[in-house]
Formats: C-alpha cells, sequence, structure tokens
C-alpha cells in the first residue's frame, strides 16, 4: 500500500480508500441493496489487511447504520488512532423542517449523532455532502471551523459541486481566519471528466485532495456495459449520469476491455489505473461487495499505463452535460 498526504494537509492516508456506501441495514435509506452487518465486516477486515487506513462514510447512508457498522469495525478489528474516517453531512434523515441543510443547527446535531453511531471522540475529516442553497455560506463554515477547534473534527472536506462554490467557501475561510477544506470528494472517472475544466485544476493549485467517487462509474468500467447485478437493477442514478452520454461511454468501456486484455488483468485495474496516474487525485474511493473488488483496486496501484494507452483510454470521450448534484 502507497500513503500520501491529503492534499497539503499533514493528514497520511491509504492511496485509496473503503466507501462504505454499501454496508448498512438492507432496507433502510436509498440503497436496498447493502449488506447487512455479518456481510460487511469481511470487507472492512480484508482492507485493513491489505493496507487501507482510509474508510468513507456518510450519516445518511442507510440512515446511519453504516456509520454504526463501520464504528463497530473499527473497535473489533482495530485501533481507532490507526484509521482515517471520514463521514459527511448534508442530507435530510427524516421528513421534518430542521432535518438536513448545512445550518449551524444542523452541523452541531448531525455531527454529535454521527459521533454517537461510530462509537468515537472525534471524526478526521468531516465532509459536506452538497452545497446548501438556503444557508448563508459563512454560518457553514464558521460552524465548521467551531467543531475542529472544539477538537470534535480533525478536517473539513466537500462534495460535489460547483468551482465557484467551493472558491467562494474557501474565500470565506480565509477572510475570517477559519478552517479550510482540504478534500474535495467529487464524480471523476473515465466517462465523466467534467472536473478537468475547473475544479481539478483549481484543486492541484490550492493543494486541495481529491478523493473521487464512482471511480469505475458504478461498475460500467468493470464489465460488459449491459451486465446486471442487485446494484444496476436498484439505481435510477446511472441513467442520470450516463445515460445521455451512453455511446461514447460505451466506446471509453470498450478501450478499457481492449487494453486490460492486452496486459492480462481485469478491467477495473486500468481504470483505477488511469485515475491513479491523474496528479491531482489522492485516493479514490472505492466500493467493495465481492473480495476481488478491493483485490483489483490494490493490484491497480502497480499497474503503469504508458502513453499510447493513456491517450487511447481518453480519446473517445464527449463533453458530458453539467449534473446538478442534489
Amino acid at each position: 500500500m502507497q500513503y500520501v498526504r491529503l492534499g497539503s494537509s499533514g493528514l497520511k492516508v491509504s492511496r485509496l480508500a473503503l466507501g462504505c456506501m454499501s454496508y448498512g441495514e438492507p432496507g433502510l435509506g436509498t440503497h436496498p441493496w447493502s449488506l447487512p452487518e455479518e456481510e460487511s465486516l469481511p470487507f472492512i477486515a480484508q482492507a485493513l489487511e491489505l493496507g487501507i487506513n482510509f474508510f468513507d462514510t456518510a450519516n445518511i447512508y442507510s440512515l446511519g447504520t453504516s456509520e454504526e457498522f463501520l464504528g463497530r469495525a473499527v473497535r473489533k478489528l482495530t485501533r481507532r488512532e490507526d484509521v482515517v474516517i471520514a463521514t459527511k453531512v448534508y442530507e435530510r434523515l427524516a421528513d421534518n423542517p430542521l432535518s438536513g441543510g448545512l445550518s449551524r443547527s444542523a452541523i452541531t446535531r448531525e455531527l454529535d449523532a454521527s459521533l454517537r453511531r461510530l462509537d468515537t471522540d472525534y471524526i478526521d475529516l468531516y465532509i459536506i455532502h452538497r452545497w446548501d442553497h438556503e444557508t448563508p455560506v459563512e454560518e457553514t463554515m464558521e460552524a465548521l471551523h467551531d467543531m475542529v477547534r472544539a477538537g470534535k473534527v480533525r478536517y473539513i472536506g466537500a462534495s460535489s459541486m460547483h468551482t465557484w462554490q467551493f472558491v467562494k467557501a474557501q474565500y470565506v475561510a480565509d477572510l475570517h481566519g477559519w478552517t479550510r477544506f482540504v478534500s474535495m470528494q467529487n464524480h471523476y472517472n473515465l466517462v465523466s471528466r467534467e472536473e478537468e475544466r475547473e475544479m481539478l485544476p483549481y484543486c492541484l493549485a490550492e493543494g486541495v485532495g481529491v478523493t473521487p467517487w464512482s471511480p469505475l462509474a458504478r461498475g460500467k468500467l468493470t464489465r460488459d456495459w449491459d451486465a446486471e447485478s442487485p446494484r444496476t437493477a436498484g439505481d435510477p442514478i446511472q441513467d442520470r449520469f450516463y445515460g445521455p452520454t451512453e455511446r461514447a461511454d460505451r466506446a471509453v468501456a470498450h478501450v478499457v476491455a481492449e487494453i486490460a486484455a492486452e496486459r492480462g488483468v481485469p478491467m477495473a485495474q486500468v481504470a483505477l489505473a488511469w485515475l491513479l496516474h491523474q496528479p491531482v487525485v489522492t485516493a479514490p474511493v472505492v466500493g467493495a461487495t465481492r473480495p476481488h473488488h478491493l483485490e483489483d483496486a490494490v493490484a491497480a496501484l502497480d499497474v503503469t499505463l504508458d502513453d499510447t494507452e493513456l491517450a487511447r483510454l481518453e480519446a473517445p470521450y464527449v463533453p458530458h452535460a453539467v449534473v446538478e448534484y442534489v
């Protein structure tokens, strides 16, 4: 395993993060494919055995049970100080006007709830899951800063938003001497490269770590495009992300398959190797519901693509419409 600093912060993380969205009480929330606790634990154990120290979850995943599963797994399998736990805030967990958002009230309440579910005194990386269009960004950034000052949070990060929004939040933090975001978790893979226009150059220039979600395009870059699974059957978001550009996206996946066949490795290794080649990328957030998923992800760290292969992989890409992550 390789370990790197998260952006320009002092936090050392493994080059891969295990995404825990697939671990949670089945039937709760919007992820019907999630694995129950007894089936989730082996993947967290496997990640630790492979040297992964970076675990990413969110309060919304399976209505908090993902955090509970991860917290109990960490207590059982390792020492809290040996892992980096990231969780998120923003999404509405209940049908009432106080739930969700990034107000001071919401951040304070949801952070305390996440700490209880994870059974920890602090969160290593606390991420705002989305941009809050209703709360002044000054209120959000000051509240996050106060959570850091209180010792409940070590570092803060952000997730999918427009670059101007991210820049504004960083400016507000600088203006008032508050804590800056050290990371951006965005949608970035071989068939979704719009972040290369503004967000990624900004992150590189500012020393912000990038931890892409869906690095394998929800499995589209790992197998035949038309293959079905319990995840694809219950995941309408795929059509929203990849449906309008399916023809070009299929062409990208075809090149991934060609290069994988030429090298004699799984497609996932090629797709992840391309992402890891990008200088701004710190640690892709990979999901795992089968043992070979993590094995392939770690093996990708040793795959070095040459210039010709990189050009082949990038050539079929076409611009994608902006997706509003709400």
